[in-house]
């Protein structure tokens, strides 16, 4: 985060999504890489990308919920702060989209990422199924998504006790 901060030349955001979530709200040791968003893009920061990765022996893409499913109102809003380092405040992108995004993947990491962001309440079973309800329209968008099928595995993660799991 500081060389990022160092190396931006305006303001912006960048948002953390996935692993690094995960690792600096403690509910998982590890994670394979760091994906990121930048809002704005700069070209500062994508200069400084490559230097970064090899450094940190990491590999860092630039993902997020909204490549991936409809993007969710107010998601800006609901990205939890973490620290500003220099001309760049840093913040975890918003939880909800995260859940979503991780249960259309289905992959068993990222199931379990969705019950620790229960378990921890950085989303809620009700709203997370209102937001899906929400973005189920502009599914269409993501023709690799199948939205009935989407829809039954919200449903089954939001409905399931992640003691279970």
């Amino acid at each position: 985060m500081r060389v990022l901060g160092e190396s931006a030349a305006s303001p912006g955001r960048i948002y953390f999504t996935g692993g690094v979530s995960a690792l600096l709200m403690q509910w998982r040791a590890t994670t394979v890489d760091i994906d990121i968003k930048m809002v704005p893009d700069q070209d500062s920061l994508f200069r400084a990308l490559p230097s970064l990765k090899e450094s940190l022996e990491m590999n860092i893409e630039l993902a997020a919920p909204d490549q991936f499913i409809p993007a969710l109102d107010g998601w800006q809003d609901r990205s939890i702060f973490i620290v500003q380092e220099g001309r760049l405040s840093f913040h975890h992108y918003d939880f909800y989209s995260q859940a979503l995004a991780k249960i259309e993947r289905g992959h068993d990491r990222d199931l379990g990422d969705v019950n620790a962001m229960l378990d921890l309440g950085l989303v809620e079973r009700a709203k997370c199924i209102e937001y899906f309800d929400r973005i189920e329209p502009e599914l269409y968008q993501f023709p690799a998504i199948d939205p009935p099928s989407f829809r039954q595995a919200v449903e089954r993660v939001m409905q399931s006790d992640s003691r279970e799991s």
